[in-house]
């Protein structure tokens, strides 16, 4: 089989690194096209041997980007088109059902209940989706959450199906002498209480709750955040003001140590912390969420499918926080005060290995390309 996956854009998000993983995994011959930003997520799938095309998609209306698109797809003799995220979607879907591929996969990674990927759920917005929804197969919800939400706004629950984002549970073991000389490298004290934020510094996911508990908690204790995006230089300055700013380290899209040198990976930097906190209040699934258990860290969390579909029992050191800034310091500091624990992988964390969620994506595979074709137009309405 030969799939062309269909992407956005390339720089470090969930999503995008969710793909990388995914291609590592599959038993399939795969291209790639981002449509924008052939960030380093592109260089890392260039290294692991994926040819990667950028498009130069020049904004959300830059239609002269869909015949360059078509052209690609009729060219690579695709048996299956698989799209992720919106603007992929929305041009994806169509180039292959004019390039002549009917054999269409889309992965909704971000629905939330009022936006997604930060947009508002306009009603635009949801027009627009489901309207290039009806060119596919199948769409594939990362959470039973998500895959509510898709029937919710019109999706046929039939064309749905659930494969959860997966993680490399090896990567993410926790090794102790690697903890050591990762809080070494950054500069934490061996004493810190390190509390950890993970992902894009957007207003979404509301990492100034963080940073204004850290505030209420001892001096002890510090707050490292892992990830970039155009909310730092606010959050910075809600680090001074809280008085806190000595106690927060910031990483970047690709962490580094003092001396601007390259630093740890993800994996190095939750070992070095003692406990994750995850303030967004709406998630589509909470990969930081799991990848933190993979890692055995305990988790404080205000939304997290991953977790919140599975029983109690499958991940009992992840706790929901219902609150602002007090809530959360409340829960660090009674978490710190039970003391440390076994860093072991909970069984919620083996339910998302990347393996499984490659295999449940291949069934998915196997039923979209055996399916048979349908007369259809390119934009869907059946020929009488």
């Amino acid at each position: 089989m030969k799939a062309l996956h269909v992407i956005t854009g390339l720089g470090v998000g969930g999503a995008e690194q969710q793909l990388r993983l995914l291609l590592r995994h599959l038993p399939v011959d795969c291209d790639v096209v981002t449509l924008t930003n052939p960030g380093s997520v592109a260089e890392g799938l260039v290294a692991d041997g994926v040819r990667v095309t950028h498009l130069g998609m020049a904004g959300n209306r830059d239609l002269a980007a869909l015949p360059r698109l078509v052209r690609l797809v009729r060219g690579g003799h695709y048996d299956l088109v698989h799209t992720h995220l919106y603007r992929a979607c929305v041009y994806g879907r169509l180039a292959a059902r004019l390039a002549g591929v009917r054999a269409i996969v889309a992965t909704e990674h971000s629905l939330g209940d009022s936006q997604m990927e930060g947009r508002q759920l306009t009603p635009g917005v949801r027009g627009l989706y489901l309207a290039s929804e009806r060119l596919g197969r199948s769409t594939v919800a990362v959470s039973p959450t998500v895959a509510d939400r898709l029937v919710r706004w019109g999706v046929p629950a039939p064309r749905v199906e659930v494969v959860p984002n997966g993680i490399d549970l090896d990567r993410f073991r926790f090794d102790p002498a690697q903890r050591l000389r990762t809080r070494r490298r950054l500069g934490l004290p061996e004493t810190a209480y390190v509390v950890g934020g993970v992902g894009r510094l957007v207003a979404g996911k509301r990492f100034d709750v963080l940073i204004r508990a850290l505030a209420q908690l001892p001096s002890d204790c510090w707050l490292l955040l892992v990830g970039g995006g155009p909310e730092e230089s606010v959050l910075r300055r809600t680090a001074r003001e809280a008085g806190v700013a000595d106690r927060v380290l910031f990483t970047g899209e690709r962490p580094s140590v003092p001396d601007g040198s390259p630093g740890p990976d993800l994996p190095s930097l939750t070992a070095a912390m003692d406990l994750l906190a995850s303030p967004s209040a709406e998630e589509a699934f909470g990969l930081a969420v799991v990848e933190a258990l993979a890692a055995g860290l305990p988790v404080r969390y205000a939304s997290c499918p991953a977790i919140e579909d599975l029983p109690e029992q499958a991940a009992p050191a992840a706790r929901p926080v219902r609150g602002g800034p007090e809530a959360f310091a409340r829960a660090i500091a009674a978490a710190r005060a039970r003391g440390p624990h076994p860093r072991t992988a909970p069984d919620a964390a083996h339910h998302y290995s990347i393996t499984r969620s490659a295999a449940r994506l291949m069934t998915v595979y196997a039923a979209t390309v055996a399916a048979p074709s349908e007369s259809r137009s390119p934009m869907g309405a059946r020929s009488s």
